[in-house]
């Protein structure tokens, strides 16, 4: 079976946890630089990969890699691309991407030469002079990074982090992909028990549970990819039966949400049902003042509330101060907490056992671990 050469994009710092996950699906020949994973893989790695990847906004066919300093060398580089392997003669293909520390600045620009170059490519291909683009959709992707061009092709359409359960959420969620990766630096496992005192939506107490029951994130939603004429229908449905054939059912594993708003806790657990992990997950309305630690151990997983004014940082901080009053000592217990406040340590009033740099789309946070 043909392969492909595919790329996937994270958050900036998730390179390593995604790296792990496409190595786990089958993924070959793999490449990180930041923010995405390089592969290679054929149908059947391109559709898991879609179905399984947690940590992934989206997966991508790469059409091209070249050097672009000029609209010349653009429409060029486009014009030789086997496109007409990947776009039918019908398809349509809409283009968008990004320019960064590169001569061509000019996004609307450069989609304008995309543009016509693969128009031009694919008229040559078909043998015709006027493209329908009546039928699928093949959504296009470009970055040129120091003047180096990459043209996708997007094979998952709605960005991955869209799961399907978090219809509703509340005004400040984290994202499922974010989330998730949090929940594998954590080591979630089948046996823990999960809590998050600020639970919002519900979001990291519904990855955990996914992730411990090995529930794939994918598999109640359609991809892109299904109405593409190199991605057979045959590897979607394997994929999606081998993932449903990996959910395992626990008598272990708990998740246990509070949040002060009563809305959110009850949001958390409409959440989890549309998950399929109800039955594993419980929320509550309570204010972290009355925190207290069950008499087993815990991992803590949470997403304080945060400002960005100073009348709502100064709230937040507050927050932080009475976190470090209420969860220290730690005992037997774990913590993980992200935020982007630089000065969350001396606030909480313990410095963590380690710290690593997340982004949150463009924002920059940290998640501090205390381990037990």
């Amino acid at each position: 079976m043909e392969k492909f050469n595919l790329v996937a994009p994270c958050h900036f710092g998730l390179e390593k946890t995604l790296t792990f996950e496409i190595r786990k699906i089958g993924g070959e020949d793999i490449r990180t630089e930041n923010g995405r994973v390089f592969f290679s893989g054929n149908a059947d790695v391109c559709a898991r990969a879609n179905v399984n990847l947690r940590t992934a906004e989206r997966v991508c066919v790469v059409l091209g890699q070249f050097r672009a300093e000029t609209f010349d060398e653009l429409f060029e580089g486009i014009r030789k691309l086997p496109l007409s392997e990947f776009i039918g003669k019908n398809d349509q293909f809409p283009n968008k991407g990004s320019s960064l520390n590169s001569k061509l600045t000019s996004i609307p620009a450069i989609q304008k030469i995309v543009k016509k170059a693969m128009a031009v490519n694919l008229g040559n291909a078909y043998g015709v002079n006027v493209l329908a683009e009546s039928g699928a959709l093949c959504q296009i992707r470009f970055t040129l990074m120091k003047n180096e061009f990459t043209l996708m092709l997007d094979t998952s359409g709605t960005g991955l982090h869209k799961r399907g359960y978090r219809a509703e959420s509340n005004s400040a969620p984290i994202r499922e992909t974010l989330a998730a990766g949090i929940v594998d630096i954590a080591r979630i496992r089948d046996g823990d028990y999960v809590l998050d005192p600020f639970c919002g939506s519900g979001t990291l107490i519904i990855e955990a549970a996914m992730k411990a029951l090995d529930i794939a994130p994918g598999l109640n939603r359609t991809f892109a990819g299904e109405h593409m004429k190199f991605l057979s229908k045959n590897a979607w449905d394997s994929a999606r039966e081998e993932a449903k054939s990996r959910i395992k059912r626990s008598l272990n594993f708990r998740a246990e949400g509070f949040d002060v708003d009563s809305e959110c806790a009850e949001l958390t657990l409409r959440n989890a049902q549309k998950a399929g992990v109800g039955e594993y997950v419980t929320a509550k309305t309570r204010d972290i003042r009355d925190f207290s630690y069950p008499e087993f151990p815990v991992k803590i997983l949470t997403n304080p509330p945060y400002g960005e004014r100073m009348l709502e940082v100064t709230d937040a901080r507050e927050i932080y101060k009475i976190l470090g009053e209420r969860l220290i000592p730690l005992g037997e217990n774990s913590l993980y907490i992200i935020t982007p406040d630089e000065e969350f340590e001396d606030i909480f009033g313990v410095k963590a056992d380690k710290n690593r740099k997340l982004y949150n789309g463009m924002m920059m946070c940290r998640l501090y671990t205390y381990y037990k």
